[in-house]
């Protein structure tokens, strides 16, 4: 597979809006076709070319998905880092991984996107006053 369709997109979008209802925090879906550089570097590439890291409180997590490398990530920014516990990132992965390696990519996204989520309306409540200064939408890229 190397594309998604709009309405495996439009579901993850939902699932983006969703958690975002519960936190100030941003979360940002990007999905590759194939990446042929460390996925790493690639995601900081991404971050800063979407302008992740200037949100207010840097609490932006992108989620990564690379199709034809079968790679993902999750990259939070330096706000996140400082107030979530270490195992996290660990804990967000394992539960899309078993549902990437099950067959179900959106299943494996929509699931790490509710898990972010759930964590980051702890660390960053939604105030009621609250902007969404990073779109819902799923980004792909060739």
């Amino acid at each position: 597979m190397n594309s998604m369709s709009k309405e495996a997109s439009d579901r993850i979008t939902e699932a983006v809006s969703a958690a975002e209802y519960r936190t100030s925090a941003e979360i940002k879906v990007i999905v590759l076709s194939y990446c042929w550089t460390d996925i790493r570097e690639k995601a900081e590439s991404l971050f800063y070319k979407y302008e992740l890291h200037e949100t207010q409180d840097r609490n932006a997590v992108m989620i990564l998905l690379v199709l034809v490398n079968h790679e993902f990530l999750v990259y939070g920014d330096k706000g996140i880092h400082e107030k979530v516990e270490e195992d996290f990132w660990s804990t967000v992965c394992s539960a899309m991984r078993e549902k990437f390696q099950a067959g179900n990519l959106v299943d494996g996204l929509c699931t790490g996107v509710e898990r972010v989520g759930d964590q980051l309306a702890t660390y960053f409540p939604r105030a009621e006053d609250d902007v969404n200064e990073v779109t819902d939408e799923v980004v792909h890229e060739d």
